[in-house]
């Protein structure tokens, strides 16, 4: 079942859309790789901070929901940026990528990072209160924030071979 989804002639309908075209034939695919990039990488940075307080290992001083009350905006801000610049690279090359090991491992580390962000956000942020302005944080956060520096590096790493595994 899931081999016919990948194998699906609709992919190569989609890298014949007329915008597909434009953007792989054109100064447009750089442009977007480079704003996917930069976007991405802000993405990472401003979950970064977040980590690294869960973890207990930067930024004590400032509580847990100050610091997500600032960057959480931001990373989806930037989150939107990467999404979309990547939906316009995907569409170039739609057919090789949904079968790229690299690319498949992407979206299932973006998955699991997203599904680490709501299960912190729906049910270990409804507690925060108590470890709000802690410096040494229950081991709870800590596992949160260690699976989101873990799944977020491999996304990038991922991210990074998909242009090279074809």
């Amino acid at each position: 079942m899931i081999s016919n989804f990948l194998r699906s002639p609709k992919w190569i309908d989609i890298e014949n859309w007329p915008i597909s075209w434009e953007i792989g034939g054109t100064w447009l695919f750089p442009f977007l790789e480079s704003i996917h990039v930069i976007a991405a990488t802000m993405v990472v940075g401003f979950i970064l901070w977040v980590d690294l307080r869960l973890l207990g290992l930067a930024a004590t001083r400032y509580p847990i929901t100050t610091l997500n009350r600032e960057l959480v905006p931001w990373t989806w801000g930037a989150f939107a940026i990467a999404a979309s610049t990547g939906l316009g690279m995907f569409i170039t090359r739609a057919a090789s990528h949904v079968l790229n090991p690299a690319f498949q491992s992407k979206m299932v580390l973006l998955a699991l990072a997203g599904i680490n962000m709501a299960y912190f956000h729906f049910r270990v942020y409804r507690n925060i209160e108590q470890w709000d302005s802690v410096a040494t944080t229950p081991a709870r956060l800590k596992i949160a924030g260690s699976l989101s520096l873990f799944l977020w590096a491999g996304v990038m790493l991922a991210g990074r071979w998909v242009g090279h595994i074809i």
